[in-house]
């Protein structure tokens, strides 16, 4: 059997020390090397080592020792061995150490005093302390603080004691009598815990007593009238008016951990808007106040919660809480974003956007490393704001439209899709946008900024000034034709890389015929043989040139080369439409399709190390077709239906959205046969404006069934599982309850027999990431009764874990023989630590790249309908589709889907399904799990092939 400790030393087990050379040190003189000894004996004995031998020296040679740091190690070596035998009697022996104590406690020295007096704090042993009580008593007295205070710790250790109450009978009232008097901060704060613990009408007779002076009391005992506040509430609530005005006085304290604690109570213990409100602006002054970015998060995350159940006082503080953005954290920053723009309303807005503004030019001009990372975030943030509020959006277009060209490419990617659809819903700064855009274009430096930028200019240039000039300005960007310069003569077209390969050689260069230059002499070495003889060259251009589409096409980028050709296809065939002279429409066209022609040359060309891709060949080659041959159903699908589609697919975002939205909104307080209160009509009895409002809000919440809501029976039953069988001596059930990082097993041990058991005992282990954080106590149970014991486990990351274990005991008839009783494993299922999430497309592809581990499935199930297995599998894994219902219609006897969720602990976990329908109409295919963790990889894959065998 284990033993409880309460300490803890580290000790090397590489080098055990014998018990014969610790015995001869302690009798020597040196008191270095007893120090050493005693330190060696104490580990050897927190190690489950055994020295009784030791107890006798230590009472001859140790004990008359006067060095403190010896005195101190004595006080840690009698607390760790035993004091008492099988039977649970004092050992004899013990009478040696009381009379040492008993000389402690009257040592002229105050640190002997102190450290003797927390020493007896954690001794359970009445027979010990019993003959100390007076010695204890009298050092309530003591002139020096350092005793005091543990001589007050003490009295309530003893009268915590079973049957200490009668031992010290008057303690409360000797405790009261000294927290009167004490003048020591530490001192004051003990003697009113022990009232606290112990008599707690004296400690709120004590409390009310001195009201006025709580904001002069040490920060220590103010996180003592706290707790004490929190306790008295949770029994008696009609009372908690009169306490809440005491926290609020509190929050005057120039403590910041006692404000800290204020604001937590106040919103634990009312939803008044006065106490909500005090609570929130103590929140966002400690957001401000405080450098630690740990401290900051744990407010932020506060506030978050505030923002759940009292968001019209949120939108009142959302500036302070901006203002959290100062810091350069970008965790703090993320989540200080994200509390905002749940806040955001017609009011606000413009003050947020600004600001949000405002930080966007400060990224330009810092060189914080992740200035490019910030950037993205207030763009995305902008972004919503903009979406919500369109009327915002002409204030901020043009200064992000700046951003195109960023060097953070996801940033200018945010950016660029916020104009896209910027321009799609606000039809007034349509013209304003593709001018910017036109004159920004040059600087986008970045393959998929370019596409879609192309694709703007291509679908909203309309007048006849805005088609010339988007197509002036890609022809600008794509500089001079063709792409690169290669042999013209005829012959050597076939072989000219062979040729480039090889040495030009004098006799090859003189047999050429002499070329006669401009001032009339002749040339020595022909060009157009250097031409022929060198391999093709590449007109090279810059990102940062006017030449970017250049540039990105020669690196190889045949995808942006097809944007290029559909965006001049489309804007060629506006240009028919808008521009009255054919001839200038021709030459355009002409000039759009040698650009087209120019690129498969290049795509096609061996002086690029990788070819044009099939897909943008393909496309080009439409483009080209298109144009030589236009028609009316043609025009329509290019012209039209592009933009139909996407505005369709905005319309689907802003649907999934408000069905978000809806999901997670309460239900309304303001149901039809809801109790309306009219406060103003209530009897005051002499109350203040908060307790009114306090009594206001308890009675809504009585209504609305808030305070019951927690209460749900079923949900409770289905969570109890068995872990004995009916026929076992001792049955046990437990109630598993998963909070986040903690597991807790709430255990019922019912004694089934006639007998009393004697040392009964939970025994758990555990495996996986799981850790049991203290063993449960032994227990003595009487026949036919029970007993709830409470186990803690904590949960370190997200897997499934399994709890097993058995119960120990012995019968009052075989003391020595102990009877085991295995239970059932207990297995922690992984969804109890996932929740469906949303993440962006780009962001689920970067995911999927990084991310090394990877668990595939292959499909097992007898359900033939491709989009009712995705949802079963939705159901089974508690995930989210982020496929959109839209790209899930139709028959075509195949379906892909992306699933995504979050675990509690940061994790990210990403599904993908791929199914077929065979010929037989079974599905086939794979579900494929990945994680950056094995063990979420691992646990979801099992769960899926569990579920599924299970649908089969």
């Amino acid at each position: 059997m284990e033993k409880s400790c309460s300490l803890l030393v580290y000790f090397d087990k590489g080098t055990p020390a014998l018990a014969n050379e610790i015995k001869e040190a302690l009798e020597g003189n040196d008191v270095e090397v007893k120090i050493e000894a005693l330190k060696k004996a104490i580990m050897l004995l927190l190690n489950g080592e055994t020295i009784p031998q030791l107890f006798i020296t230590i009472i001859r040679y140790v004990l008359p020792s006067e060095d403190h740091t010896i005195q101190k190690l004595l006080l840690l070596y009698l607390e760790i061995i035993d004091k008492t035998d099988s039977r649970g009697k004092i050992l004899p022996e013990m009478i040696l150490i009381c009379q040492n104590l008993r000389n402690n406690l009257q040592h002229p020295n105050e640190y002997i005093r102190g450290v003797t007096l927390r020493f007896l704090c954690r001794l359970n042993e009445a027979e010990i302390v019993e003959p100390l009580i007076p010695s204890i008593l009298s050092n309530l007295e003591h002139r020096h603080p350092f005793v005091r205070r543990n001589a007050v710790l003490a009295v309530m250790s003893v009268f915590r004691l079973p049957h200490g109450d009668q031992l010290l009978v008057d303690a409360p009232e000797i405790v009261e009598k000294f927290l009167s008097t004490e003048q020591d901060p530490s001192s004051k704060r003990n003697a009113f815990l022990m009232l606290f613990n112990c008599a707690q009408d004296r400690a709120l007779n004590y409390l009310f007593t001195n009201v006025d002076r709580i904001n002069d009391w040490g920060e220590q005992l103010q996180m003592v009238v706290l707790e004490l506040i929190r306790k008295v509430c949770r029994v008696n609530k009609s009372e908690k008016g009169k306490y809440i005005k005491i926290i609020i006085s509190l929050l005057n304290s120039p403590s910041t951990a006692v404000i800290y604690e204020c604001a937590t109570t106040l919103v634990s213990l009312s939803s008044a808007p006065t106490a909500v409100r005090a609570a929130a602006s103590t929140y966002c002054q400690l957001l401000l106040s405080q450098s630690d970015n740990n401290v900051k998060l744990i407010v932020l995350d506060r506030l978050n919660e505030l923002k759940a159940s009292h968001r019209e006082i949120m939108v009142e503080l959302v500036m302070d809480v901006l203002r959290a953005l100062s810091t350069p954290n970008l965790d703090i920053r993320r989540k200080t974003l994200d509390i905002v723009l749940d806040l955001i309303t017609h009011r606000n807005v413009d003050e947020v956007v600004l600001l949000l503004k405002k930080e966007v030019v400060k990224t330009q001009s810092g060189e914080h490393e992740k200035n490019g990372e910030y950037r993205q975030m207030l763009v995305q943030a902008i972004h919503t704001c903009a979406i919500k509020f369109p009327e915002v959006a002409s204030t901020v277009v043009h200064l992000l439209m700046d951003f195109l060209g960023d060097t953070n490419v996801a940033s200018a990617i945010d950016v660029a899709v916020f104009v896209r659809e910027i321009i799609e819903t606000n039809p007034k700064l349509r013209v304003s946008i593709i001018t910017r855009l036109l004159d920004t274009f040059y600087q986008i430096r970045a393959s998929r900024v370019c596409a879609c930028a192309l694709w703007i200019i291509g679908e909203y240039c309309l007048s006849l000034s805005e088609v010339e000039s988007g197509i002036a300005t890609i022809k600008q960007c794509l500089g001079d034709l063709p792409f690169f310069t290669a042999t013209s003569e005829e012959g050597e077209g076939q072989d000219t890389q062979q040729k480039a390969s090889q040495p030009v050689s004098s006799a090859t260069v003189s047999s050429r015929r002499p070329v006669v230059l401009a001032d009339g002499t002749y040339a020595t070495q022909s060009a157009v043989l250097e031409t022929a003889m060198s391999p093709p060259t590449l007109v090279q251009g810059s990102l940062a040139s006017t030449g970017n589409l250049r540039s990105l096409i020669l690196s190889g980028d045949f995808f942006l080369g097809a944007v290029v050709a559909c965006s001049l296809t489309k804007l060629v065939l506006r240009l028919e439409e808008v521009q009255p002279s054919k001839t200038e429409v021709n030459k355009t066209t002409t000039q759009a399709l040698l650009i087209m022609v120019s690129m498969l040359q290049l795509g096609q060309s061996w002086v690029l190390p990788q070819p044009i891709d099939n897909d943008s060949h393909d496309r080009i080659v439409l483009c080209i077709r298109l144009l030589c041959n236009t028609g009316d159903v043609v025009r329509k699908i290019w012209l039209q239906s592009c933009r139909e589609s996407f505005v369709k697919m905005l319309a689907d975002k802003q649907r999934r959205e408000t069905e978000e939205l809806k999901a997670k909104a309460q239900v309304s307080n303001a149901q039809p046969d809801d109790l309306i209160d009219f406060y103003h009509l209530k009897s005051r009895k002499g109350m203040s404006q908060l307790e009114l409002e306090d009594e206001v809000q308890d009675d809504l919440k009585r209504a609305t069934g808030e305070f019951t809501k927690d209460g749900d029976d079923a949900n409770k039953l289905n969570r109890i599982l068995q872990l004995t069988g009916f026929s076992d001596p001792v049955y046990a059930e437990a109630y598993v309850t998963v909070h986040h990082y903690d597991i807790v097993l709430d255990v019922t041990v019912i004694n089934r027999t006639k007998e009393t058991l004697q040392n009964l005992c939970l025994e758990l282990a555990t495996m996986g990431d799981l850790k049991l954080v203290e063993r449960p106590q032994n227990y003595t149970l009487a026949p036919e009764s029970s007993k709830q014991i409470k186990a803690n486990i904590k949960v370190s990351s997200t897997e499934t874990g399994v709890i097993f274990g058995n119960i120990v005991y012995e019968t009052s008839s075989n003391v020595h023989d102990r009877m085991v009783i295995v239970l059932n494993d207990i297995h922690i299922d992984i969804m109890d630590y996932i929740s469906p999430a949303s993440c962006a497309d780009v962001a689920f592809r970067t995911m999927w790249a990084e991310f090394e581990w990877e668990n595939k499935v292959a499909v097992n199930t007898i359900i033939q309908d491709e989009k009712e297995f995705l949802d079963h599998i939705i159901k089974s894994t508690n995930m989210k589709c982020l496929t959109p219902p839209s790209a899930l219609e139709g028959e075509c006897g195949f379906l892909a889907a992306n699933l995504y969720a979050k675990s509690v602990f940061g994790e990210d976990a990403l599904v993908n399904l791929s199914i077929e329908k065979q010929t037989d109409g079974k599905l086939s295919g794979y579900i494929r799990i990945r994680s950056k963790t094995q063990g979420i990889a691992l646990s979801l894959g099992d769960k899926i092939t569990l579920k599924q065998k299970g649908a089969a």
